[in-house]
């Protein structure tokens, strides 16, 4: 951080905008394929309808998320049937999940409510680092909760 009356580098300063641009790109795409995972795992499926649901958006946005997710080559989907990973979309719901349970046990740790862990690890696992994700989990691997 630099004084009201100085600038950083304007490189640095870049990179970190980037990275965040770069985490809001990949942030809707992680959070559907982990929730297809999940329900894929509890109820043999995910349907559009169950995804607007949970999502708190029309079937609309979802069926849009879902073409480009498919574009992605993330999942593989027919009108009207149900919603599959392909192998690229599973390897994104493992990590998206690895990267929110380390994130959701650094906060419980910290002393921060379960409840509201679980909404702010919602954020926070989309733009920590692999760096700081790693010092999170050393950190909890040495902290009973």
């Amino acid at each position: 951080m630099t004084s009201s009356s100085e600038l950083e580098n304007a490189a640095l300063q870049a990179a970190k905008f980037e990275r965040v641009r770069e985490a809001h790109k990949t942030e809707v795409a992680e959070d559907y394929v982990e929730l297809i995972d999940d329900l894929i795992n509890v109820n043999g499926e995910a349907r559009v309808v169950e995804l607007a649901e949970r999502m708190g958006v029309s079937h609309a946005t979802v069926n849009k998320i879902v073409g480009r997710l498919q574009r992605e080559g993330l999942v593989v989907s027919r009108p009207y049937r149900s919603i599959f990973l392909t192998d690229e979309g599973r390897e994104m719901a493992v990590e998206a999940r690895r990267r929110h349970e380390i994130v959701v046990k650094f906060l419980k740790a910290a002393g921060v409510s379960p409840e509201t862990a679980e909404i702010d690890a919602e954020g926070i696992e989309h733009h920590v680092s692999d760096e700081t994700l790693d010092c999170l989990s050393a950190l909890t691997g040495k902290i009973e909760i």
